[in-house]
């Protein structure tokens, strides 16, 4: 499994003009780029693109992969403690995306 993480500003002139009329906008476009740049790896790896917009907008398939990694956390701990859950999966995804960069 891979992921690649990126935060892209929603008012950025590049998407200032998708965002203004359709919350997410700036998430979604990056998150195709990163689908279709990542392509090439489909038949060896499970790719996720990991995309959050500078003012908290998730991508779909951002929060889908932090609610699976969230369930399997609780089913091995049994710790179903919902902010102490989003630190450890936060802190995951922020230090995978520093060591492999």
């Amino acid at each position: 499994m891979a992921w690649d993480v990126t935060v892209p500003d929603t008012y950025a002139e590049y998407h200032i003009d998708n965002t203004a009329t359709k919350p997410g906008a700036a998430a979604q476009k990056t998150a195709q780029n990163k689908i279709d740049n990542y392509s090439k790896f489909a038949s060896t790896h499970i790719f996720y693109p990991f995309a959050i917009e500078t003012v908290g907008i998730w991508h779909e398939i951002a929060t889908e992969l932090t609610q699976e990694i969230g369930r399997r956390i609780t089913a091995i701990t049994e710790d179903t403690n919902k902010f102490l859950l989003l630190c450890r999966v936060s802190t995951l995804f922020c230090c995978t995306t520093v060591c492999f960069r």
